[in-house]
């Protein structure tokens, strides 16, 4: 195998002269090209030669490079089919890539890691576009696909909305979400003359590491997480107002009172002021109750 030679600007440019390359917008394309951060992120990884990665949007092959150099195998996963010419010439010297044509979201995980990996923990990196950041972190999650870590690099402002807590302006369901699966990490910030074209925003890479199990004990994953969206669908408005208005929930005004005055809270509380570990009592509560006058 060839050493990854892609982090180079130089080359990089090369590439995409060579293969006409037009960047899509509506993928959200910004290629790495600074081999620092490349670095970084690949320690952060602590990937070893044992180990099977899967990669989420490779672009040219930049990071699945240094991936590839690292594991023992990895699984590229790119939506992009004018990327897969250019990603067969820039792999060709790595036996152990795997290069799947297809949006991730629609794509078995769970099977692959089975069937690659034994079905055990599986490292997952990626250089993640804003509009779709969400559904594909919480895709691997609740589908229980065997993680170890997930490295991504994603916008700033996605990364500090990860590991904030209550009262903060960038706290909401997605935090909530991202501790209840797992522990956050800020690795770095990086800058947008990092990638090409340049991002108009600053970015960062961030690391969830899997908790072997929640922090919090929950009788209703869904119910507890269909109230949280209840909860920041309708920021502005009190917990009892939002979750009252879900549809989700079917929930009445008294149930939602009595419910907060047992866990000790306000009746004028807001969702963002909630832990998770007050958002887990109250599904909790409201659970039991449920289940007894049933």
């Amino acid at each position: 195998m060839t050493k990854p030679y892609l982090g180079d600007p130089k080359n990089t440019i090369e590439i995409l002269k060579k293969y006409d390359f037009v960047f899509q917008k509506r993928f959200g394309q910004n290629f790495l090209i600074d081999t620092h951060v490349l670095d970084k992120i690949i320690r952060a990884s602590d990937i070893q030669k044992s180990d099977f990665v899967l990669e989420i949007g490779p672009g040219i092959g930049t990071m699945t490079q240094y991936l590839a150099d690292a594991a023992r195998e990895v699984v590229a996963v790119e939506i992009d089919k004018s990327l897969i010419p250019i990603l067969k010439d820039t792999l060709s010297s790595y036996s152990n890539v795997t290069v799947i044509n297809e949006d991730v979201l629609k794509v078995d995980i769970r099977k692959i890691a089975e069937e690659r990996n034994e079905g055990k923990p599986i490292k997952v990196v990626a250089n993640l576009p804003y509009y779709i950041t969400t559904p594909i972190i919480m895709g691997l999650f609740e589908k229980k696909v065997p993680i170890e870590s997930i490295t991504i690099m994603v916008q700033k402002e996605v990364a500090d909305r990860m590991k904030v807590g209550p009262g903060t302006k960038d706290y909401g369901a997605l935090s909530l979400a991202v501790q209840y699966y797992a522990e956050p990490k800020m690795i770095a910030n990086v800058p947008p003359n990092c990638f090409m074209p340049r991002p108009k925003v600053g970015s960062a890479v961030i690391q969830l590491l899997r908790h072997e199990k929640p922090p919090v004990e929950v009788d209703d994953e869904s119910q507890m997480f269909a109230m949280i969206r209840a909860s920041f669908n309708q920021r502005r408005k009190t917990l009892v107002n939002g979750l009252k208005n879900s549809r989700e929930l079917n929930l009445q005004k008294e149930e939602i009172e009595e419910a907060l005055t047992a866990c000790g809270l306000s009746l004028n509380v807001r969702g963002e002021m909630l832990t998770l570990k007050e958002f887990s009592d109250l599904s909790n509560f409201l659970v039991r109750k449920r289940n007894v006058s049933t």
